[in-house]
């Protein structure tokens, strides 16, 4: 270190004997020997950071690229050690620094403050890379679907910032950093202002983490913030959601937790996707079942051994009661609803595309001013939204076609022609 030293301190005084010849002033002499040794300064850095970056990071990419495990992958993907190779002219600059001028204090100061934020600089840059990389590690276990990090490492991405803008200031006005954060008391209120989302966040972050409330690729709906969709991301801030429009809605992290919304994640891991619709029936359309309309009904496919099991149960109590069939109001008797309801159990239940482990229920809701609402309250195998669509339809596309063979008639309002029809009629 002393050869170099006497080596350098030689250099610089051969420099400023040469610079003497040239009959200038002492002052010009100084600029001109600051300038031609800060340039060689910077050459040297900058051959230094050349040999590390296209030699001894080429050698580590190489290494790493052999090894069998996948994560310090990740590190050269993110470019850690390319950041760490600004460590290299840093050095140089410092080392340097303090032999061309270390018998000037003032000025090497000078020098050590802006190496030192330089440094500070790439510090902090290779340490976003790495919790860059430590995500994409952690991303790989199955576990990290549930519980995402993303948040938790923004938070610590804020907080080393923070550190280093209070580092930055104390080299800067060369005070203490327990004296500047000493001094931020009084400016607490403002960063609590100045941070509110990103504490709300933090504490959101944690809520829906712990209670998995919500995870990357879950199915959300939040009609408060025009969210429907499937969840992208989840930051520190905010949570993203591709709706099925392909628009993009953004809500605030902490809303998830104050606001209400649906996660359909049940529905998806449950096997099963709900249909509840409802058909109307015309309540004039309903009536008891004569014998010829048993025999007709006896040759549907779903019904046969319903009907003969209903016929046998139905004549044993009628006889047993000795009622009186003269009047169909007597005794029990089978009705075309009855039977239409029946028929809609037997289908859902054999149509593969319903999931009959899971709720199946054709039923009565109350009559209004629109007939007897029956309703379909069954669960399809498909959950895909398009797919979903296409079964839904193809059922009650298949029960609008069978129900006139049952006597009975869909409820609907008048339309246009069939007022005209009406008063046609009238008028004839």
């Amino acid at each position: 270190m002393e050869t170099i030293n006497s080596n350098v301190n030689w250099l610089t005084e051969w420099l400023h004997s040469r610079l003497q010849l040239l009959n200038l002033s002492e002052f010009w002499t100084e600029i001109l020997l600051f300038g031609i040794s800060t340039v060689l300064m910077l050459l040297l850095s900058w051959l230094a950071f050349f040999i590390v970056r296209r030699v001894l990071l080429f050698s580590i990419i190489r290494m790493v690229r052999k090894t069998r495990s996948k994560m310090d992958d990740h590190l050269v993907h993110r470019k850690v050690f390319h950041r760490l190779a600004h460590l290299a002219p840093v050095v140089v600059i410092y080392f340097l620094s303090g032999v061309f001028w270390g018998d000037q204090p003032d000025r090497l100061a000078v020098f050590h403050d802006l190496v030192s934020l330089y440094l500070l600089i790439v510090i902090l840059m290779a340490f976003q890379a790495l919790l860059r990389a430590f995500e994409d590690i952690y991303n790989t276990f199955p576990f990290a679907y549930d519980r995402p990090i993303k948040g938790y490492l923004q938070v610590i991405q804020l907080l080393a910032i923070i550190i280093g803008i209070l580092v930055a200031v104390s080299i800067i006005f060369n005070v203490k950093v327990t004296a500047i954060i000493a001094g931020m008391g009084a400016l607490a209120a403002v960063l609590m202002l100045i941070f509110r989302d990103s504490i709300l966040g933090l504490v959101a972050g944690v809520q829906l983490s712990a209670n998995r409330m919500v995870r990357v690729g879950d199915w959300i709906s939040m009609p408060g913030h025009n969210a429907d969709g499937t969840v992208q991301e989840i930051s520190l801030n905010t949570v993203k959601v591709r709706n099925w429009d392909k628009t993009i809605s953004t809500i605030p992290t902490y809303a998830m937790v104050s606001n209400s919304f649906v996660n359909w994640r049940g529905m998806e891991e449950s096997g099963g996707r709900r249909i509840a619709r409802s058909v109307f029936i015309d309540t004039h359309s309903v009536k008891f079942c004569t014998s010829e309309m048993l025999d007709k009904f006896k040759k549907i496919h779903h019904l046969k051994s319903y009907i003969e099991e209903r016929q046998k149960e139905i004549e044993e109590y009628n006889k047993q009661n000795e009622i009186d069939e003269s009047l169909p109001v007597n005794g029990r008797r089978m009705t075309n609803l009855g039977i239409f309801r029946k028929y809609l159990e037997n289908y859902l239940t054999k149509h593969p595309k319903i999931n009959e482990k899971m709720t199946l229920i054709v039923r009565h809701l109350d009559p209004g001013e629109k007939g007897i609402p029956i309703q379909i309250y069954a669960f399809s195998r498909e959950q895909e939204w398009i797919k979903f669509e296409a079964v839904q339809a193809d059922i009650f596309d298949h029960i609008l076609a069978i129900i006139p063979l049952f006597d009975l008639q869909i409820f609907q309002n008048l339309s246009g022609d069939d007022l005209k029809q009406l008063a046609h009629i009238l008028k004839n």
